[in-house]
């Protein structure tokens, strides 16, 4: 059987589903299908509850469905076992998270350098070089030998993102990613994100609460209770 992939698509959910046992199936997502093409910034909305995160961990295999497909360029994520999956993570997936889960004893530098260091000595590059860079792309390089709480909050996330792209990855999943920002900051946030789509092709899926900070990017997918409910492209 020939492989369901196309040049210009990255992602295919088809028919994605979770459910959580408790005393009775909890379906946190239900029947869900769309896809992301290469180079697209998709916001992912919907209340508290409607799938959200389970959507974004699914998509980048922390979790694995109760039914259902995420195509990654073709590959079935289901077949992947053991350490194929840390490899496709790494390989692939970049992560940043409403609450910044930066190593309060590491320096920005340190931390951006984390995800990398058991895999250091296999390097062929400088990954301290390399961690300097992202923390230039992030506008944060003099702030490389601070620790994160000499940083403030924006900063913080700032150092995480520069974390999330050390693997070089080809999507970004971003989990409410400027929920405990200020208003500036978290729009100087969403700025950072769109300065990397648009200028490395960066692949990105944002969850938010917040319809302002949506509308800036490619295409709203909105859930409500594990139901995809609409599929829109904002008025650029």
């Amino acid at each position: 059987m020939a492989q369901d992939y196309t040049a210009d698509r990255l992602i295919k959910v088809d028919q994605l589903s979770k459910a959580y046992e408790n005393t009775h199936k909890l379906w946190a997502l239900n029947e869900v299908t769309f896809e992301v093409q290469h180079g697209e910034f998709v916001s992912i909305m919907g209340p508290s509850g409607s799938g959200k995160t389970t959507l974004l961990n699914l998509l980048g295999v922390l979790d694995k469905p109760t039914s259902g497909k995420v195509l990654f360029s073709g590959q079935d994520t289901a077949d992947l076992r053991g350490d194929q999956l840390a490899d496709f993570r790494r390989e692939n997936i970049g992560f940043i998270f409403q609450l910044f889960h930066l190593m309060p004893e590491l320096t920005a530098l340190e931390n951006v350098m984390l995800p990398l260091l058991p895999l250091r000595k296999h390097l062929r590059y400088s990954l301290e070089a390399h961690a300097m860079d992202l923390l230039k792309m992030v506008g944060l390089a003099e702030r490389a030998g601070h620790l994160p709480g000499q940083l403030s909050g924006g900063e913080q996330q700032r150092v995480a993102i520069a974390r999330a792209l050390i693997n070089r990855p080809k999507v970004l999943l971003a989990d409410e990613p400027t929920g405990n920002l200020d208003t500036n900051s978290g729009q100087r946030i969403i700025d950072l994100l769109l300065q990397l789509n648009q200028t490395i092709g960066l692949t990105v899926l944002m969850a938010t609460h917040n319809p302002e900070l949506a509308k800036q990017t490619h295409k709203i997918l909105e859930l409500r209770d594990g139901h995809l409910v609409i599929v829109r492209r904002p008025n650029l």
